[in-house]
């Protein structure tokens, strides 16, 4: 086999990934234009089954009754808040339990670990009764501590073992030669091991975000003042038993995907693999 044949077979080899690649890309994105072109139709041509992406007399008019005519502003402010705050709880408590859960040895470690395991096989759902009265007894019913609590809750889980997986590819070594150094083993912790388990912080924060920033089933349990509501409970108002104002509604999808796109742009760097191999080679 020549060398022009072997580049002419590699080069189609590409082109096949890169045209698969494109069809999945496509399907993907096909959705959201449909949705961004629903939002700038008028009122009257919400209805349309033209696929031009942007339509005749394409108008901003549902942006602005969305942003100045609804509560959309103050349920993207509970959404923000409950979500940063789950994030960094979550966060939090994560990377101190899977680093405990890694490192040390302690009775009852390998029940919590098959209890952690367990809670991921059930759906939030099923615990809504019982959440529901705990939150009743706490008197946190309607209120931001009483979303986040359980929010929190329902990320931890999942977010702890992957931290502790990702703990236990970091060497112990690393924290010898601190601790040779003269570091604390609290400083060893956070001016070593924490800096180099960023990619695995990353996804629990991504994780414990989106886990406030989409859920509906438990915030519509939850809360029942409207001016708590978060995003997905506030958009689902838009959606009558009659009729349905879907103009507002693909606004309002558009604008709140805004925030997730950003925060994966923003962390996308830190998602870096070989940081523990480059730290053990230096």
């Amino acid at each position: 086999m020549n060398a022009s044949s072997f580049d002419s077979k590699r080069f189609l080899g590409r082109l096949g990934s890169y045209m698969v690649l494109l069809v999945f890309a496509l399907i993907a994105v096909y959705p959201v234009t449909r949705i961004l072109t629903i939002s700038l139709r008028p009122g009257d041509r919400l209805l349309s089954t033209s696929l031009a992406l942007f339509p005749d007399d394409a108008t901003l008019e549902n942006y602005r009754v969305l942003l100045f005519e609804t509560p959309f502003l103050r349920w993207l402010f509970n959404s923000i808040l409950v979500s940063l705050v789950v994030t960094v709880t979550g966060v939090a408590f994560a990377s101190t339990a899977g680093y405990a859960l890694s490192r040390f040895k302690f009775a009852g470690k390998g029940a919590m670990l098959s209890g952690l395991l367990v809670t991921q096989m059930f759906p939030a759902t099923m615990l809504l009764l019982p959440l529901y009265v705990v939150l009743i007894n706490l008197q946190l019913l309607n209120s931001y501590l009483g979303i986040i609590i359980i929010y929190t809750a329902t990320a931890l889980p999942f977010c702890v073992w992957q931290m502790k997986g990702y703990y236990d590819t970091i060497p112990y070594a690393l924290e010898e030669a601190a601790r040779i150094d003269g570091c604390t083993p609290w400083q060893a912790f956070y001016k070593v091991i924490f800096p180099l388990a960023a990619p695995a912080l990353v996804i629990t924060a991504l994780f414990s975000f989106m886990t406030a920033w989409n859920e509906y089933v438990v915030a519509n349990v939850v809360l029942q003042d409207t001016n708590l509501f978060t995003l997905p409970l506030g958009l689902k108002l838009f959606q009558g038993s009659l009729t349905t104002q879907w103009g507002l509604y693909a606004a309002g999808a558009l604008l709140v995907s805004i925030p997730v796109v950003l925060l994966f742009l923003v962390l996308s760097r830190y998602l870096i693999s070989g940081l523990t191999l480059g730290a053990v080679k230096g």
